[in-house]
């Protein structure tokens, strides 16, 4: 299957699933367990919205491998696998901010950032309709506009995204480089979905974005979306984004504002 159809199963599945997680979300949120710690919460609509991804996907592709943030993986024949988070940004959908996504992609090999080959990708946020698309050595796009990353270079003057860790000792440590980061920048955002986070460096809302702890499925569309746009996507000294550390960034922005987070020992 060429990569602008498994881009257009990509969106079509992210778009039914997201109004079923936004119709389950007016309906009312039901929390169905906890992950690592307390405060990582999953809920009933998590569940049931990547049971539907898996569902519809299988449908038209059952040879495909499937890795889900709440059903693990399942290998499968094709040498395809599709990493999915079905509601990024759960604390957000808990509480009702608006600013939650539902991400699915496609890549090649084995479903691990370190040697996976990412082949089509769609992130939409169900609550504002915004939908972003990307796929390999095809470009980005939102409301079939093409994103290009602005040109950007001033790490004084830029607007930079982060994430938190679930585990306290590791959020006080992020703490920790924030507070270091934030007097060298222009301001700092922390919106609480990583995939929405990568997209807006795709769009220019962000200048920059890093975080640790990343999952596969955080990252695995709008990592090809901001690339695509043609951010500069990258773990530390040039090795690729992962768990261990990512970042996005205009080109311009990438190489100063990697220096200072290692000053800072992120």
């Amino acid at each position: 299957m060429a990569h602008d159809e498994l881009l257009a199963l990509a969106r079509a599945t992210a778009v039914t699933a997201g109004e079923l997680a936004h119709r389950r979300r007016i309906e009312g949120v039901e929390i169905a367990d906890h992950k690592s710690s307390p405060v990582d919460v999953v809920t009933m609509a998590d569940r049931e919205t990547e049971l539907l991804i898996r569902s519809l996907i299988a449908d038209v592709r059952p040879d495909d491998g499937f890795l889900g943030e709440e059903g693990g993986a399942g290998r499968g024949a094709s040498g395809l696998t599709w990493v999915v988070d079905p509601i990024d940004g759960t604390v957000n959908y808990l509480y009702g901010i608006p600013h939650w996504a539902v991400s699915i992609a496609v890549v090649e090999g084995d479903p691990d950032p370190l040697t996976w080959r990412a082949l089509a990708g769609c992130v939409t946020n169900p609550v504002t309709g915004e939908i972003y698309t990307a796929t390999e050595a095809g470009g980005a796009f939102s409301a079939n506009q093409q994103l290009k990353v602005p040109d950007f270079h001033s790490l004084e003057q830029a607007l930079v995204g982060t994430g938190f860790s679930y585990d306290s000792a590791e959020r006080a440590r992020q703490g920790e480089v924030v507070a270091g980061l934030l007097p060298l920048v222009r301001d700092i955002r922390r919106f609480g979905a990583a995939s929405l986070d990568l997209c807006a460096v795709a769009t220019g809302r962000l200048n920059g974005y890093f975080e640790r702890g990343l999952k596969p499925w955080d990252h695995a569309a709008a990592a090809l979306v901001a690339r695509e746009a043609g951010a500069v996507v990258t773990g530390l000294d040039g090795a690729p984004a992962s768990a261990d550390f990512a970042l996005a960034a205009a080109p311009g922005l990438a190489d100063p504002l990697q220096r200072v987070l290692r000053e800072l020992r992120v």
